[in-house]
């Protein structure tokens, strides 16, 4: 058995399946080859050598930057925070309410409203009807005012990573 291991050993190499490429370093050529024959792929951005360089386009790095800093991307996000940021700050104020007057005015919720539903419990289901409705709306708002865009620039990416790599 100790005959099969010291030779099997040195002729199999061991690949780490779960290596992550892109977490190697993007633009560091040393720390590529440094890794061994299984981290140099042909992952957009990263060079497989030194003296590459940047001959065939931009690398991955700089397309995702180009495409951060473009027009289409700031309106996608502006679209987003324009609906995300208030609508948290007024699910956040909706909840801290409920609290509150649970703490503060135990009377006030106490107060029947139909048989054994009182106050408390109302504002309770409430909330739970206001998460599905608020979830509904950021769905309909991302199909509606930023889904279009968001895939037309993924697509560009995709399209510019692509020649970048050729």
């Amino acid at each position: 058995m100790e005959k099969q291991e010291g030779r099997d050993a040195a002729a199999a190499p061991i690949e780490d399946p779960w290596y992550d490429a892109l977490a190697g370093g993007w633009d560091d050529p040393d720390a590529v080859e440094d890794e061994g024959p299984a981290a140099r792929s042909s992952v957009p951005g990263q060079r497989s050598g030194a003296g590459q360089g940047h001959e065939s386009g931009p690398s991955a790095a700089e397309i995702y930057l180009q495409v951060q800093r473009s027009p289409a991307f700031q309106e996608v996000r502006s679209r987003y925070r324009r609906f995300v940021v208030p609508a948290t700050l007024g699910f956040l104020l909706w909840y801290l309410a409920y609290v509150v007057a649970a703490v503060s005015a135990p009377v006030l919720m106490a107060t029947p409203v139909t048989g054994p539903l009182n106050v408390a419990m109302v504002a309770g289901l409430a909330q739970f009807l206001t998460t599905f409705v608020l979830t509904w709306a950021y769905a309909r708002h991302a199909r509606l005012r930023r889904d279009r865009v968001a895939l037309d620039l993924r697509w560009d990416t995709q399209e510019m990573t692509r020649g970048a790599e050729r």
